[in-house]
């Protein structure tokens, strides 16, 4: 038996990088699971190499149900298919982790007094409104069973600013997961439902190694010089935190954001 035997979880964006991190650690715990991306097989694109043929099928080696579900967070009637689903095949939905989004348009665009508002809007939606979408719908059978454990990713871009104005949309997206994790943990709170938030720093995944070059130690040594621990992130570390905001080690914190940043908040930005 382990700690989240019987629980079902939802994780948003799990078909790769840190989102299959949180899918493996807590199907590790015992959990069944629910594999949500836009494309269930999206870890091809970046070369991420998995232990079997799916990230479903990763996680039933470790002796859970697990089940994949493609859908677009930003559409809400997707959403809600999402959720229809997982509760056709589940019967609950006990932990949502919102982890889709992402700067996933050229950061050179994203200037605060001249980001294109094409640019504007779906860097909002993907990192911010999904965010909400799936909050929404995870909050009703939620409240009805009178339980459940959210937790939203920001990242440090939300929580710190630039002398730039650098990736604006992106920044101001995860700056309002934040808020609306605040004013969601108040309303929810009552209905013994935990919604918290995690702020990433700089980690280490697939599509930061292919897309930005993260992993060269040109670049590591750059990023580690402003961290208090010296080193950036692995997808391992968010999902050690994730584990300890949907389990019964967090029952009584709730409307909080945890830097998973290795004192990279500690710098200037």
């Amino acid at each position: 038996m382990g700690k989240l035997t019987g629980k079902v979880a939802v994780i948003t964006g799990a078909g790769r990088g840190l989102g299959r991190a949180y899918a493996l650690r807590l199907a590790a715990l015992g959990a069944d699971i629910v594999i949500n991306d836009l494309r269930l097989d999206s870890a091809k694109e970046f070369d991420e190499e998995l232990t079997a043929d799916t990230v479903m099928a990763e996680c039933e080696a470790l002796g859970v149900r697990a089940i994949g579900i493609a859908a677009d967070v930003t559409v809400k009637s997707e959403v809600q298919r999402l959720f229809d689903e997982t509760l056709q095949a589940f019967g609950r939905v006990d932990i949502l982790v919102n982890n889709a989004g992402g700067v996933l348009r050229p950061a050179e665009r994203g200037k605060a007094s001249t980001v294109p508002e094409e640019d504007w809007r779906f860097i909002m939606d993907v990192n911010l409104t999904g965010t909400v979408f799936c909050c929404q719908a995870a909050a009703v059978p939620m409240k009805a069973q009178k339980s459940g454990k959210i937790i939203n990713v920001s990242s440090q871009a939300g929580l710190r600013g630039n002398l730039a104005g650098s990736i604006a949309h992106y920044c101001v997206a995860k700056a309002g997961v934040v808020e609306y994790t605040r004013l969601l943990a108040g309303e929810l709170g009552p209905f013994n439902i935990n919604v918290n938030c995690i702020a990433p720093g700089i980690i280490i995944t697939s599509r930061a190694i292919k897309q930005f070059n993260r992993n060269s130690p040109e670049n590591v040594a750059a990023a580690s010089a402003n961290i208090a621990l010296r080193r950036v992130g692995e997808p391992e570390d968010c999902a050690k935190v994730v584990e300890f905001l949907a389990t019964d080690l967090s029952d009584y914190v709730t409307g909080q954001c945890i830097p998973v940043c290795g004192g990279m908040v500690l710098s200037p930005s």
